[in-house]
Parts: C-alpha cells; structure tokens; sequence
C-alpha cells in the first residue's frame, strides 16, 4: 500500500534534466524500453565520487543538477521513501539478472546447435585422457602451485633499483666528480665558446699557443742564424729567443701539469664506476676485457710452439737491453708497482716474462695458472709476488742451463694502467761469465730474435742514460739516438725517462714525483731538445699502448684467417691418414688409456683363488726346492736310523722356518703379483688393442711396483702358520699318502735328470752320440771318464757307501789311474764324485719310493715289526703340506689387501702422471699425437682471435 501510494503521488517536476548529465544510475530509468514511465527519482544533493573495480582509480565527479519540488512531504515518510528506493533497485538489479540470463541462455542454445555431435569421436581421444581425473587429484595440483605473494618474490627489487639510480644520478650532481670531469664535454655540445670554458678547453688553447711559441722560436733562431752587422741586433735577437723559450718552457709546463690534473681526475672517476659495478645490484659474471682475451691467445700460441717455430704476426710490446740496463725499472714504472725480482750485478730475468696491463678497480696481480690475486698495495703481497716470480724462473730452468724458452705469464690490474700485453726478455749480455752454461749467450740472442723478427712486434729498447744524465755526453748520446745515428733503424719514437733516484726503497709514487721535477728542470726541455710528450713514463705508456692497439686492429683479423687456412690443412691431413679414429690430443688420449689400465688393476681381482694358488705354490717350491733337497733331505739321509733322521729333519725345518722360508713366501707373491700384474698389462687385446699406449703402461706399472711395498706383518703371522704346518706328521689317509710318494718322485726325477745332464758335460757324450753326431771328447772330458769309471767301481763294491771320500780312498783312485797313464789331481776326483753319488743317491731313493707305495699300512703301525722305514715320505707330505698352507694364506693377503693397495698405488701415480705435463709428452708420442695436439690448439686459437675480433668490432 506504501509503495503504491508512494508511485501514485506527484513530484512535481518543473523540467527535465537531460541524460547525459544524470547520475549513472538515473540513466537506467530513462531507458528507451520504459516510455510511458513518468517516475523520476529526484536526484540527491550531494556529490558522489565513483572508483572503478579494475584499477582502483577515481573517476571524475558527476555533477548532479537541483531539481524543483512540487510540495515537500512529511519527514515522518523517511521510513517509506527509503523502502520504496530498496524496492526500486531490487527490481533493476533483478531484471538486469533476469534480462542477462536469457540472453546467454539463447547464446548458449545457438552456439550448441551449431557445434557438431563428437560423441562418434571420443574413440580418437586414448582412454587414459578420459581417466585422468581419477589418478590425478587436480585440487592438490592448484594447492600445490604458487600463489601471488609468492610469484611477486621473484620480481626484481624495483625500489633497490631506484636507490641505485638515484646514487648515480648524485653521482653526476653539481660540484661532483663526475659533473667537474664532464664539464668541458657537456659544455662542447652547446657551442664551442661554452666548451673552452671548461679545463679540456683551457688544455686546447694551451696547446694552440705552444705551437705558435714554437713556431715565432723557430722563426727567431732562423734569423738568428742569418746573420747581422750589429753586435747589438745579435744580441737583442738572442736575448728575444731566450724569451720565447722560457715563455714556451712555462707553457709546456703548465700544460703538462694540467693534463696531469685531468688524468687524475678521470683516474679518480673511473675508479668509482668500476667500484660501483663490482658491488652491483646483481652480481654477475662480467665479460672478460679486450686486453684479457688477446692475452689468452698469446698465451695458447706459447703454449701451441713453446720452440717459437709458429710464425704469428700478432703485435707485441717486446723489451730488450743490456743486462742491467733498466729493463725491469721501466715495466714497474709502467705497471706502478714493484713486482719483478731484483739481484746486485746477477742475472735475474731468467726467461721470457708476459705482463697483461688493464684498467681495474684494485690494484692486483695474478697469474694465468693460478686463482691468487696479490695485493700490489701491501708490501708482504709484493714480496710474495716477487718471490713467486723468481721461484718460476728458476723452476723453469732445465739443469745444466742458466735461461728458459718457458714464458711465465702474469696479469696486473690497477686503476689508470694503460692496456697492453709487454714481454720482458732476460738481458743480452757480452760475455758468459762464470756460473753461466755455455751456451748462455745463444740462447738469449735466440730468444729475442724469434720475439724480434715478428713484423708486427713493438720493440722497446731500454738504453741506460747513465748516473748523471745532465752530462754532456748523455745529451749527446740522446741526441744520437734521436737523429737516428746511434741505432740504424726506423723509430717510431724516443723517450727520456726516470726510473729511480739510487735507492732501491724509493715508492713508484715517490719516483713518479722526482721524474716530474727532474724534466721540469731539465735542459732537454730547456734546449727544446725532447718535447713534453716525449718524458716521463706516462706519456711512454700513452705513446705504446696507442701503437700497440693500432697494430692489434690492423692485423689480427689476417692472423684467424691465416689460423684458418693452417686449420683446413690439417684437418685434411687427418681425414686422409686417420679416417676412423677421432681426434684425440694428449689430454684425451691419457683419459682413455687411464681406464683402460684402472680396468686391468681390476681385473687382478677376478683371478680365481685355485690359479693364484697354484701358481704361488708352484713358485715357491721352485724357489725354496734346492734349501730342502741339499740343505734338509741328504744330510738326513745319511744317517743310521729313523730316530736320528727324524730329529735332523726337525732340527733344520725349525731353523729354516725361522730365518729364510716367510721372507721368501714373501717374495714369491709379490714376484707373483707383478707377473700377473704384467700379463694383464701387455696382454693384447686383439683389434681393440693401441700400441700408442704402450710406452705409458709400461711406465705407470714400473712405477706402481717400485711405489708397493709389502705389509711388514706378514711375515711374522706367516711365520706362525707355518711351523705349525711342517710340525704335523699325521697323514690321514692313503691318498695323502700316494700323493706324497708322488711329490717326492717328480722332485727326485727333476733332480736325477739335472744331475745327469752336469755327469754328460764333465764326461763328454756317449759312444752313440759320437758315433751319430761326429763329435768327440776333450783331453778333460776323457780325464774325467776314466775319473767315473773308478769312482763307480767304489759304489759297486759298497753299495751303502758314505757321502764323502776318505783320504785313502781319493788317493788310491789316483794311483789307479796313473798306472793307466792319467794323471788327475784329487779336487777333481772329489767333485767326480759328489755327481756319481748324487745320481747313485737319487735313484736308490726313487727305488725306495715305489717300495713305500705298500707303506701306510706300517706308517699307521709306527713301523713296528716292519723292516721298511718310510720316514721320507713322510718329510715330502710335511713340505707340500706346508706349501699347501703358505700358498692359501699368501692368496688371502694378495687378494684382500694387496691388490687394494697395488690399485691404490696405480691411481696415484696416474694422478702424479696427469699433473705432468712432460711425463705425458714422453709417453705419449707419435705423429698422430702431435697432429691431433696441433689441431686442438689451432682449433682453439681461431675461435679465441674470433672472439676477441667481435668485441673489438663491437667496442668501436
């Protein structure tokens, strides 16, 4: 009823207020589908201010217009009005939904009906796609993702860079650094009157009147020199000539000290911004400089021809002189630091020196093979360089020599350091003298030629002015060398320099001082003998590394071509001679056969336990066999009985025990070992197999077997083993037994046929062989014959005969055969007959062994009531008993510890070899070798020029 009585009342409206100044939502009652509506919501008299959802900015005010009431109605109908406007917006709001609803609804239902029915597809999609729902749980995936927070992590620090612009932009405010050394440059852009305002226009005006003071001086002495009648015109000319060069000495002066003032400045300034970019906001890997990268690829041309065969032409700032004529002076002035080692009167640069100077933050020094950096300003660091220096000098110098080929590379960085790559060569000398090789003098001569005969090499010849260089003969002497006199070449300039004040102590900052006001003072200034820009080491080191980089861009782009064409020839080379092998260098080729020989140590460890076994077995009675048949077995043969036989035996197992037989078990394995060690070194393995590796596993397994040394305990637990296995006498079985009777037979055969063959070479051969072969016995040999045949007759008569000869016995042999015509002298007939009764000996023995194959069954009776007596046998089943024993645990010690640590000595000295260069050089040779080595570093160079061509190209 409210509301209808509420839409029903009149308002009054005195005019309309047009639609395109009412409020946004009073638009939308004035919609063109409601014409007949003639409600209108009086606007309310405040001004609204609306943001957008989007970007949370604010709009522009509406303003709303007054409308004039009809009447005013009763304040108690606050309550209605503000039902009626709820209402109102409920209906707007639903139509709105309602209205949008359908319209997507039949949006929808066209869209549908255009689409085509894919149900007769879904076999095209795979099953699993359909199923993928089920094994992935898609509500942990999106947990899973991060959320805004953290993606806004990952922004850059927008507020840190803003910081860092807002320092350089202080960097450059008014009255900074920056602003006073760009002040003259900012101000060229305006107008050139505005520009010569600034210091760099006030250095070109001083410039511009020294030339003219030149030019009026030149003039002067011109007339001068002409000539005049007036004595006081003369003088009135001189002393106009006087005048002109002391104005033209203040004005070099004075522009000479406001360079210097400039270049400080800008030293200062580029100090900052190095400084600055080192502590960045992101610390990066900066880009390696243009001065670093042509130095790596001088330094890989050292090391591609260390012989200086390579004919490069790539520019170089070569230093040559006298021996102490100042060489290494001049580089520390350059360099603004003592760094090189200093000797009274001895030779001190023993080989080619390579220093890199470039611009840096820090004042440093390092070398190309190492990560320390030396501190140029602390004086324990410069210590440290210099003796790192001389201690590489002196390790590259071969024995028996006193200089090297070898060049030591070292980089220095420093703020205001001009770049450029110098070489210091060791100093010609006049004579060798004492303490040089002979061939010092050569070598040194042959050293700067191959640096000097580069057409492209920058040559800085260090003369030595003398103590007192404001004499007259130093003066001459410069001026010879500036008038080309002195040296008959073309010079590209001459410079006067100071390099010290006599006291070795002096600081670079302090001689840099005392050089500035020794020129300044200076007659060669005075008598406008050298020019300003022709003193001082800085302008030296303008005046080089100018040229040097001038040379650098003008022929290193025919040096890659040239490194181009020398790469082409040899990979030809290759294609034609090794078409199926790849191209492996030194580096490589040790790799490959470092596996190969790990892979043979390890293969130690699949030898089965029966072959090392057998072999150590074998090896050892080879080795202790002649100790118990001489030393054991015959001296207890020859006894009365068992009792003393067995107590002989007992006696010299002990003492054989206990001094001799663990040290030689010992030296069986280890012989053992290294056999087998060998076998699987050399062992060829068919088509796989690449002799160019055999010189370095030779090498490497002579090392490894020289490097082992076998665990000292081993003995004395070996020791213990086996006393107790030659002290066991118990032979359980007959096959024991039998196998004993069969050990003991071989030895004694083995031995028999020995003693056979000694008995044949002192006799000479039988009547068969002379009668078949034509040969013949020796006067000797028939001594020793008839000998034989006397002694046997001995054996005949006595079968149970002793193992020596009486006195009577040697000398009725003697007799016997003197009345036969022989004379024989008794030593021989004494060593006829040790190889008569051994061979008689042996086989009586062998005769006994086959009547002891019966015996075990008396052994286990203890020979009771029993005329055979088997009690060697039993010896030979105690030997290889033991033997048994010694081998198993010797395979025990081999396989769990010795080879481990033969494996362990193999590595280390492949690592020692790997860090050889030299050693790799020796071992692994061959044309092939060196033809993948040349290949690699070409290869390398051409990239590395390449490379460094682009950045030049790019820093134009």
């Amino acid at each position: 009823v409210i509301c209808r009585s509420l839409a029903n009342s009149s308002y009054g409206i005195k005019r309309k207020s047009p639609l395109q100044n009412l409020h946004l939502v009073s638009r939308s009652i004035h919609h063109p589908y409601y014409p007949s509506s003639k409600f209108q919501r009086p606007p309310l008299r405040i001004s609204t201010q609306l943001f957008s959802s989007l970007n949370r900015l604010p709009l522009h005010k509406t303003k709303l217009l007054n409308v004039k009431y009809g009447y005013q109605f009763h304040r108690n109908f606050w309550l209605a009005r503000l039902a009626s406007r709820l209402l109102k917006l409920r209906y707007l709001i639903l139509g709105s939904a309602v209205g949008g609803g359908y319209t997507a609804k039949k949006t929808y239902d066209q869209w549908k009906d255009m689409m085509p029915d894919l149900d007769e597809y879904k076999w095209i999609v795979p099953d699993f796609v359909w199923e993928l729902d089920e094994h992935i749980d898609f509500e942990k995936l999106m947990k899973a993702l991060p959320d805004a927070d953290d993606l806004a992590k990952l922004l850059p620090d927008f507020d840190k860079i803003g910081e860092s612009f807002t320092s350089l932009k202080g960097f450059f405010s008014p009255g900074s650094p920056g602003e006073t050394a760009f002040r003259a440059t900012d101000q060229g852009y305006d107008n050139d009157k505005q520009y010569k305002k600034g210091l760099l226009g006030e250095l070109i005006l001083l410039q511009q009147q020294i030339q003219q003071h030149e030019e009026e001086a030149r003039r002067a002495a011109g007339q001068y020199n002409m000539g005049s009648s007036q004595q006081k015109r003369k003088v009135s000319d001189k002393e106009k000539i006087d005048q002109l060069q002391e104005e033209l000495l203040r004005s070099q002066l004075k522009y000479q000290r406001m360079l210097e003032r400039l270049e400080k400045e800008n030293k200062e300034l580029r100090k900052l911004v190095l400084q600055r970019d080192d502590k960045g906001i992101h610390q990066r890997k900066l880009k390696k400089s243009l001065i670093d990268m042509y130095s790596e690829v001088l330094d890989i041309l050292s090391d591609y021809d260390a012989s200086y065969n390579t004919q490069d032409h790539l520019p170089r700032v070569v230093v040559v002189g006298d021996q102490s004529a100042g060489k290494t002076s001049v580089l520390e002035m350059i360099a603004q630091a003592r760094i090189f080692p200093r000797g009274s009167g001895e030779m001190m640069t023993r080989s080619p020196v390579k220093v890199t100077l470039s611009e840096g933050p820090h004042h440093v020094a390092l070398f190309k093979d190492s990560s320390r950096e030396f501190d140029l300003t602390k004086e324990e660091d410069l210590a440290a360089l210099r003796n790192e220096i001389e201690i590489r000098m002196r390790n590259s110098v071969k024995e028996g020599c006193t200089v090297s080929t070898e060049t030591i590379s070292l980089s220095v960085k420093g703020p205001g350091l001009q770049r450029m790559v110098l070489v210091d060569l060791p100093g010609v000398i006049s004579t060798v003298t004492s303490g040089m090789a002979p061939d010092t003098k050569e070598t040194i001569f042959s050293i700067s030629k191959a640096y000097m005969q580069n057409p492209n090499a920058i040559i800085l010849c260090i003369q030595d002015g003398s103590v007192d260089a404001e004499r007259s003969i130093v003066t001459d002497l410069i001026q010879q060398i500036i008038e080309g006199k002195l040296f008959p070449m073309k010079a590209l300039g001459y410079f006067a320099v100071v390099t010290g004040k006599g006291n070795s102590s002096e600081s670079i900052d302090s001689i840099k001082e005392y050089e500035e006001e020794f020129f300044q003072n200076s007659k060669l200034l005075k008598t406008c003998m050298l020019k300003a820009h022709q003193v001082t080491t800085k302008n030296l080191s303008l005046a080089v590394s100018d040229c040097f980089w001038k040379m650098v861009r003008e022929s290193v782009e025919q040096q890659a071509d040239a490194f181009k064409a020398t790469r082409f020839n040899l990979e030809t080379e290759w294609k034609n001679n090794y078409p199926r092998l790849r191209e492996l260098d030194r580096n490589e080729l040790f790799e490959k056969a470092k596996n190969e020989i790990l892979d043979e140590v390890i293969s130690l460890t699949q030898v089965t336990p029966k072959h090392w076994e057998e072999i150590l077995q074998k090896t050892l009675w080879e080795r202790v066999s002649t100790h118990v048949i001489e030393n054991i077995y015959l001296p207890a043969a020859q006894t009365m009985n068992s009792g003393t036989f067995n107590t002989t035996v007992d006696i010299k197992l002990k003492q054989w025990t206990d001094k001799q037989l663990p040290n030689k078990a010992v030296e069986v394995a280890w012989e053992t070992l290294q056999e087998e060690f060998s076998r699987f070194m050399t062992e060829q393995k068919g088509k796989e197999h690449d002799d160019i590796f055999d010189k370095l596993k030779q090498a490497v397994k002579e090392e490894s077997i020289k490097r082992h040394k076998w665990n000292e305990r081993a003995e004395d637990s070996l020791r213990v083993i086996q006393h107790n296995a030659l002290e066991d006498r118990s032979i359980s079985d007959k096959q024991q037994w039998d196998a004993a009777i069969h050990f003991m037979e071989e030895t004694l055969q083995s031995r028999l046929k020995d003693t056979e063959s000694v008995i044949e070479d002192m006799v000479g051969p039988d009547w068969k062989k002379r009668w078949l072969y034509w040969i013949g016995r020796t006067k000797e040999q028939n001594i020793r014959n008839e000998t034989k045949n006397e002694l046997e007759k001995l054996i005949k008569c006595n079968e149970e005969h002793a193992a020596y000869l009486a006195n009577d016995e040697v000398t009725t042999v003697r007799k016997n055969l003197e009345a036969r015509g022989i004379t024989v002298d008794p030593c021989l007939i004494k060593d006829t007959w040790h190889q008569i009764y051994r061979r008689y000996f042996l086989k009586t023995a062998l005769n006994h062994c086959n009547l002891c194959r019966r015996g075990f069954y008396y052994y286990q009776r203890h020979f009771v009531d029993s005329e055979l007596e088997c009690n060697d046998i039993v010896l030979f089943w105690r030997i290889q008993r033991m033997l048994a024993i010694t081998a198993n645990t010797l395979r025990q010690q081999l396989t769990n510890t010795e080879v481990r640590r033969l494996e362990k000595n193999v590595k280390e000295v492949l690592e020692d070899f790997a860090e050889d260069s030299e050693k790799k050089v020796k071992l692994l040779t061959g044309k092939r070798v060196q033809l993948a080595e040349d290949l690699k570093k070409v290869r390398e160079i051409q990239e590395k020029l390449e490379a460094f061509i682009e950045a030049l190209h790019q820093e134009k």
